[in-house]
């Protein structure tokens, strides 16, 4: 697969047949155990350019907050959020939760956009056309500025939510499923932050078993690959 630089080819497609204000979006935390899902809306500038911006997955957690801080600060970029609590996401389920929050951020922009990129696949309904970009957050600066801010703004969420609740560590893990959650889901159960209707949430005890029961598996696996049989005597 070659590598594509993140920049504004799907932008300039849409610029080229008279769309001129055009937005990205992108979410956070939708495969999370506890916490909000976070979307970010955000419409740069035409000639807008950054030397490291890109899908918020590849960023080390310090450059990622550096970008943040010169998007939030640039007066040419429009952006806003939208956040969907644990609660709504128990209730209608992640996937709804996530495209209301994609539909609040957009709906928030005072300037509505002509125009919407979104990572991944379509969002049916929504209120504005759009275009679904697989992988965009790779593909388009729109969706890459989005994903920085939706990851950045759910992340300081989660360490706040860290004061409250110190047991479970999410100031390491932001809620996703890592070992140290599942072990400390285990000790603790769910706090109000968690996702009920999340498996490993529901069933504490059967996640710690599954993964304990994967770990011994590899170990075992592990050691008979790099296991010699012994010459014959």
């Amino acid at each position: 697969m070659s590598y594509r630089r993140c920049g504004f080819r799907h932008e300039k497609k849409l610029r080229a047949i008279g769309v001129a204000r055009i937005a990205g979006i992108d979410e956070a935390g939708r495969g999370a155990l506890a916490g909000p899902v976070v979307a970010a809306a955000v419409v740069l500038p035409e000639k807008f350019r950054h030397r490291h911006l890109n899908d918020s997955k590849q960023l080390a957690p310090e450059l990622r907050e550096e970008i943040y801080c010169e998007l939030a600060a640039n007066r040419e970029i429009r952006w806003t959020v939208g956040i969907v609590d644990s609660i709504e996401i128990d209730r209608i389920n992640i996937l709804r939760a996530s495209h209301r929050a994609m539909r609040v951020a957009i709906e928030a922009l005072i300037e509505p956009p002509d125009h919407v990129l979104i990572d991944g696949l379509p969002v049916i309904p929504f209120p504005l056309p759009q275009t679904a970009i697989v992988d965009g957050d790779c593909i388009s600066l729109s969706i890459a500025a989005a994903s920085v801010i939706a990851k950045v703004t759910r992340d300081r969420m989660m360490r706040d939510f860290c004061a409250q609740f110190p047991q479970y560590c999410f100031s390491q893990h932001k809620g996703y499923g890592t070992e140290l959650h599942l072990l400390k889901l285990h000790e603790f159960g769910p706090c109000p932050i968690h996702r009920r209707s999340f498996e490993p949430v529901a069933q504490p005890l059967l996640a710690f078993e599954e993964l304990v029961q994967i770990r011994s598996s590899s170990a075992r696996r592990a050691r008979r690959e790099v296991s010699v049989p012994l010459s014959e005597a």
